[in-house]
């Protein structure tokens, strides 16, 4: 039984003054969508026969398959805090995509997911938890309201006020998501000014992604009110470290954490080992899921502590996969190239499917790299057996393309639209003429 029923949802929204209910999903690319209905609505809405146009939703369907409907998960029911004050709160579902034939819709992420846990439980594991590092900028707005490129602070890693300007606005985040139910466990400013990052506790797999998607939304809407804007662009400045949205993940059969092993190396159970050694062969086709921009390669740089290189250690932080120290329950393996761009479903997936390929294969991974790969050269890379992450989407897309995988991963539907959306974004910016090189080439020729 979850935490709401159809009954009590009814009960709460009269209790509340709920005027309005938004009904979420996401589409392929990660942005959320909703259709808002009337409080008169709900009833309806819970029982499932909520319908929408699907073919007006990127990748989802064409005009003539149009009608889709929307599947409310009842233990997603929040009131958002900020809407008190409207003389009628605003609620939210988040709700799985079906056909008109009542099925599952193969281009819901959300529903994609689910696929593959299913697959998951096949290999006698329960549970497949998340524990997300969202990063993002805080910008000042201009008169008019729209977002400018001057920052609200110059502070630096974990300063305090009066470097940084932001703590009032992320104090207010934390607050409204304590109030929405997340368990916040650290908020601090990060590496670059206007910087910041906020941890909240682990979840299942579905539960974190829709945390992650409902952290977004918070964060640009309270950062608005204190006049600033929120991005999650993974490289909005030159020069200083990109935003980037670390993935922490384990496995559990049980009620154990599969990754831990007492008497194992490093403490670490061979499931873990195998694990790693299959999201370590995938990486070069997850990166287009994990870090799906163009503006996503722009972070993946040596410098900036981002990986841009395939490789693990569990005491550097320059390879893709970091292990933490901790062990027992938070035993975990750390993916440290996505980027908050990445739609969480579709990251979760295929991350999920390459483990499970290193499970099901047995695979052994390299020996760990456990000195600053950013300070050796080409040769002792090769030695090493580190090998380069794409270095841009067009890269990323083609190995993406013959990653059978993370192809099964994503599921024929959605890998198709994502490379077509994703083919286009690339097209579009290798064929634009950007101000660098009118600055660079304009005077010279």
């Amino acid at each position: 039984m979850g935490m709401y029923t159809k009954e009590s949802i009814l009960q709460l929204s009269e209790e509340q003054n709920v005027k309005f209910i938004r009904l979420q999903f996401t589409d392929i690319l990660g942005t959320v969508k909703n259709v808002e209905i009337p409080i008169s609505q709900l009833e309806k809405a819970l029982d499932n026969k909520m319908m929408f146009d699907g073919s007006s939703i990127e990748g989802f369907v064409r005009i003539e398959e149009s009608d889709m409907y929307l599947y409310p998960d009842l233990d997603t029911w929040v009131i958002f805090p900020w809407t008190a004050e409207k003389g009628g709160k605003v609620a939210r579902l988040i709700c799985d995509v079906y056909g008109s034939d009542l099925k599952p819709f193969p281009g819901d992420p959300r529903s994609n997911l689910k696929r593959v846990l299913k697959e998951m439980e096949r290999f006698g594991f329960s549970n497949f938890n998340l524990g997300p590092e969202p990063e993002f900028f805080l910008f000042k707005l201009d008169e008019n309201g729209d977002p400018t490129l001057d920052l609200n602070d110059n502070g630096g890693y974990f300063d305090l006020a009066p470097t940084d300007l932001g703590e009032n606005c992320r104090r207010d985040i934390v607050l409204e998501l304590e109030e929405m139910g997340f368990e916040i466990e650290a908020s601090h400013h990060e590496e670059a000014p206007g910087q910041h990052e906020i941890d909240f506790k682990y979840a299942d797999a579905v539960k974190a992604c829709d945390q992650i998607q409902t952290f977004k939304l918070v964060v640009k809407t309270i950062a608005r009110k204190h006049g600033l804007h929120a991005t999650f662009m993974p490289k909005p400045l030159f020069g200083v470290a990109g935003s980037g949205m670390h993935f922490n993940m384990s496995l559990f059969k049980n009620g154990e954490n599969a990754f831990f092993d007492e008497n194992g190396e490093l403490k670490m159970s061979e499931t873990a080992y195998q694990f790693l050694a299959g999201v370590l062969k995938h990486a070069p086709g997850f990166t287009a899921i994990t870090n799906p921009t163009v503006n996503s390669y722009k972070r993946l740089v040596p410098g900036y502590e981002a990986p841009c290189y395939i490789a693990w250690s569990a005491q550097n932080r320059s390879p893709l996969v970091r292990i933490p120290s901790s062990r027992g329950l938070s035993t975990r393996i750390e993916v440290r190239s996505v980027d908050p761009t990445a739609n969480p479903y579709l990251a979760m997936a295929v991350l999920l499917k390459a483990g499970l390929s290193g499970i099901e294969d047995q695979l052994t991974p390299p020996h760990s790299v456990d000195k600053n790969i950013y300070n050796m050269n080409k040769d002792e890379r090769m030695e090493e057996g580190v090998i380069d992450l794409p270095s841009n989407l067009h890269e990323a897309l083609e190995q993406l393309k013959q990653d059978e995988v993370i192809k099964a991963g994503l599921g024929k539907h959605i890998f198709e639209n994502f490379v077509e959306a994703k083919e286009i974004e690339w097209d579009m910016f290798r064929t634009q003429v950007h101000p660098w090189e009118r600055e660079q080439y304009m005077r010279m020729y």
